[in-house]
């Protein structure tokens, strides 16, 4: 299994969590790990995720996930695990 992180950050609104898990459920994405918060009005949620059994190409995800979160306001990025960790290792 390979983990992969998404990331979710915006104005909090209603239905951000439910559009966002209704893509992974709809692509046989599983959610492995979440958590979420709100901070002064602010969304941020960090998934991890295997998507091993989507037929989509991970890139074709990412770019999916990244016009989902366009069109609710949000920054929505998805990113193998070892290349995010890579990040915050700098």
């Amino acid at each position: 299994m390979s983990k992969s992180i998404i990331t979710v950050v915006g104005r909090d609104q209603v239905g951000i969590i439910a559009r966002v898990c209704t893509y992974l459920a709809d692509n046989n994405v599983n959610i492995l790990d979440i958590s979420q918060t709100i901070v002064d009005g602010f969304f941020n949620m960090m998934m991890i995720a295997d998507a091993d059994d989507s037929t989509k190409e991970f890139k074709l995800l990412s770019e999916e996930l990244s016009e989902l979160g366009k069109g609710m306001s949000c920054i929505i990025k998805l990113q193998r695990e070892e290349i995010f960790s890579s990040m915050q290792r700098i």
